[in-house]
């Protein structure tokens, strides 16, 4: 059902808006997370290697359906906050057209350049293998992975964030089975894993697109509704380029850094593989909230209702803050029993490299939660290039740390980094969402 943000108290409004998107994004990381546990668990270590090696591949590809996503979401939103409901139909027509055109040049992209990227980031040999092999799979379902991203910008930004939770908690469940079936009782290896991916992104993608489409055909107008503009297309530009070059380098910056960890070996890398499948699990989760931030500050800049933009920013402080408190709480003192879901050596040292990673990075989500709820309000305004500037500073130091502490330190420097690079562009971000509320107040 869509929904009006630019009403009621904002906390409430926010929390009854964002808690949906957070149970979205739990269920689209159980995705990567079965995977893991399935192959870690029923494959073995060079299979866990290769699933977490190929992951920081598909990353770019997220990155790019990320961007359409947002991009079609705030100039939606925006629209939509405004009732200019024959531009805001055209707004997801033109988004829909023009992801699918992305989409494929980035399969041609992929399927030319995987297996170089691979040998770019000294993929050890045992693992290559299978790391083609899923990245094949993953590839040719990257038409289910950009559309239904699309569609859940569009819902979101009509302030209706159940409809892809439903979506995402059924194929994610489902994905879970899948992934046992085709592994364990078929013994199909890692590309069980990713034709579980497949199948079942696939479903929620079709799902997604008729449900959006016939929520569109509800929605009366009065003028013909055009198919495609070049002037929308040229805003949700504005707002999309720079959230996928943000993506996007922070993608290239966790392939370089792949790229160090692989010189460590397959241990390290398993550990690594298992540890950041939960750290991602947390920061994506973060981001969505902070995309939920973004389509409230739109859909209000849109309705010239600032104060609720402010009351929004704090209201998502808050929350971010009370996600973060148990997660912290379980990564530092439980880590190590999260760890053995994904391996079954309890003792070695891929756990330990996981426990040591997880003990490092995860006091610091309070920091960087704060950044996501500034980078939302940002966003939302059609900011940029400040947002920018706070996440490729932050992205230069971890990687630039990282690669310089790796030779004296070995990974834990490697790890030390995160937090680094997050504390500055925390500064950075609440400097500039100041500075841009001002501005917009002028």
């Amino acid at each position: 059902m869509n929904k009006d943000l630019t009403v009621g108290e904002p906390q409430k409004v926010l929390w009854q808006f964002c808690l949906p998107l957070f149970g979205s994004v739990i269920f689209q990381q159980l995705y990567n997370i079965a995977d893991s546990f399935v192959v870690g668990k029923f494959v073995g270590e060079n299979a866990l290697a290769a699933v977490g090696n190929s992951y920081e591949i598909t990353l770019i590809f997220i990155a790019f359906a990320f961007g359409c996503n947002i991009g079609c979401s705030v100039v939606v939103s925006r629209l939509f906050g405004t009732k200019e409901y024959g531009e805001m139909k055209t707004a997801v027509y033109t988004s829909l057209i023009a992801t699918g055109m992305l989409c494929l040049g980035l399969m041609a992209g992929g399927v030319i350049g995987c297996e170089g990227l691979l040998r770019l980031i000294h993929t050890p040999e045992e693992v290559f293998a299978d790391s083609m092999l899923y990245l094949d799979i993953y590839i040719w379902g990257l038409p289910f992975l950009f559309f239904y991203n699309v569609c859940t910008g569009i819902f979101s930004a009509m302030g209706d964030s159940r409809t892809p939770f439903y979506f995402l908690a059924a194929s994610s469940l489902a994905n879970i089975a899948m992934d046992v079936l085709f592994v364990k009782a078929f013994q199909m290896g890692v590309g069980g894993v990713a034709w579980a991916t497949f199948l079942c992104q696939g479903m929620s993608c079709l799902l997604a697109v008729a449900v959006v489409l016939k929520r569109l055909r509800g929605i009366v107008t009065e003028e013909r509704v055009a198919l495609f503009s070049w002037q929308l297309l040229g805003k949700i530009a504005v707002v999309a380029i720079p959230s996928i070059l943000q993506q996007s380098f922070i993608s290239i910056g966790n392939i370089v850094l792949q790229g160090v960890i692989n010189g460590f070996g397959p241990s390290v890398m398993a550990g690594y593989s298992a540890a950041i499948k939960l750290n991602n699990l947390v920061i994506t989760s973060l981001t969505t909230i902070g995309n939920g931030i973004s389509n409230f500050a739109s859909q209000n800049i849109g309705a010239n209702k600032l104060e609720r933009v402010r009351q929004g920013f704090r209201a998502g402080w808050k929350m971010v803050w009370i996600i973060c408190l148990p997660l912290v709480l379980l990564y530092v003192l439980g880590g190590r029993i999260l760890l053995y879901l994904f391996m079954e050596d309890i003792t070695g040292t891929a756990i330990d490299t996981g426990v040591l990673f997880l003990r490092i990075v995860s006091p610091f989500y309070f920091v960087v939660s704060v950044k996501l709820a500034a980078d939302g309000v940002l966003r939302g305004a059609a900011l940029m290039g400040r947002f920018m500037a706070a996440t490729f500073t932050d992205l230069v130091l971890r990687v630039v740390l990282a690669m310089c502490f790796a030779a004296p330190f070995g990974s834990v420097g490697i790890w030390c980094a995160w937090p680094a690079g997050w504390v500055i562009g925390m500064v950075l971000s609440v400097y500039f969402y100041h500075r841009s509320f001002r501005d917009l107040s002028c």
